[in-house]
């Protein structure tokens, strides 16, 4: 397939580049290469890609309606893995307009794209960010997702409801994947594990939020990358049976589906910690803090519908996973 892949310098992204070249695809990555992190980072994620001659790279931001238009007639993908987004729950409170530019301008593009060149699949990224104030664990795609506690997490819910309108209205296959807390090599130096590692090999202390009482469903990266793929190569089809009655969340009439991908197994923050403790061989220095404005207490993902659809579940291990990222995280900076 020639796939495009938006968002290719991400975390994300790049990693689920390399393994669509690593079966034979062609992929175009796009992304705009903005400062929200440092840029170098995204710089030496595409450096990992440019070696494959299947791969090209288009720096482009998903905004720019008139450009992306042009790629995608130029391109005539077959199916378009959509990952760009701006991502941060806290960043959303001091800067909404970049996630209303981002994620639902940039969205609408995408779903507009696909629509006129015929794409025969778009995968898009959700997050567990959509539960918002539920409490009830775990959580289910069946549970209605209506309480949202910050801008990015209503950004992601709006992405979910236009793409079922353009499943419905243009009979596009769609596929939202709500990602549970991701973590692994390469990853996003805004996000806990990156801040923690630099913090204690520095001898400097971590900030931990909500006491230490959180709880997350932290997913590797791999297992991660693989649901993308065995979700990609399953468009939805409509649903002859779905009742309009009585309406479930997690289905639809049209073409569209949206699944949990999480490891299904919340670990307390304080057990993350120790096992980074661990991989590192160096005890963390802790300041607690209180909760911050848009996060929630725990994730935990129910994922019984990813499992019927492609009949996988990720399953690696926390201490696995994060010793994996140290080995990287010290390679990457020369720390021995």
């Amino acid at each position: 397939m020639k796939v495009l892949v938006t968002g290719a310098a991400g975390f994300i992204g790049m990693h689920c580049a390399q393994r669509l070249l690593a079966r034979g695809d062609t992929v175009v990555g796009l992304d705009n290469l903005n400062d929200y992190y440092d840029p170098a980072l995204k710089h030496a994620r595409l450096a990992t890609l440019r070696p494959a001659p299947q791969f090209r790279f288009e720096r482009m931001d998903v905004a720019d309606g008139a450009a992306l238009a042009a790629l995608f007639a130029r391109e005539k993908f077959d199916c378009v893995v959509h990952l760009a987004a701006q991502a941060g729950v806290r960043y959303s409170l001091e800067n909404p307009h970049a996630y209303v530019q981002s994620n639902l301008v940039g969205f609408t593009n995408v779903l507009e794209c696909c629509r006129h060149q015929g794409c025969a699949h778009l995968v898009y990224a959700s997050s567990s960010s959509v539960y918002g104030g539920n409490r009830r664990l775990p959580f289910s795609e069946h549970d209605g997702v209506d309480h949202p506690v910050s801008l990015y997490a209503a950004s992601k819910k709006a992405n979910e409801l236009m793409a079922h309108t353009y499943s419905h209205l243009f009979d596009l296959p769609t596929t939202g994947l709500r990602f549970f807390t991701v973590y692994g090599p390469w990853g996003r130096p805004d996000m806990a594990l990156f801040k923690f590692t630099r913090a204690i090999l520095a001898g400097e202390p971590i900030e931990v939020y909500g006491q230490g009482a959180m709880q997350r469903d932290f997913t590797y990266i791999d297992d991660i990358v693989e649901g993308v793929l065995r979700v990609l190569d399953r468009a939805p089809a409509a649903d002859a049976e779905f009742d309009k009655l009585n309406p479930d969340a997690a289905k639809s009439w049209a073409p569209y589906r949206v699944f949990n991908i999480g490891n299904h197994s919340p670990v307390g923050l304080m057990d993350f910690i120790a096992a980074l403790e661990t991989a590192i061989g160096r005890k963390a220095e802790m300041r607690m803090l209180p909760m911050q404005p848009g996060d929630v207490q725990a994730t935990y993902a129910d994922i019984g519908e990813l499992q019927s659809w492609c009949g996988f579940a990720p399953n690696t291990p926390v201490e696995q996973g994060v010793a994996c990222f140290v080995a990287w995280y010290r390679d990457y900076f020369g720390i021995r």
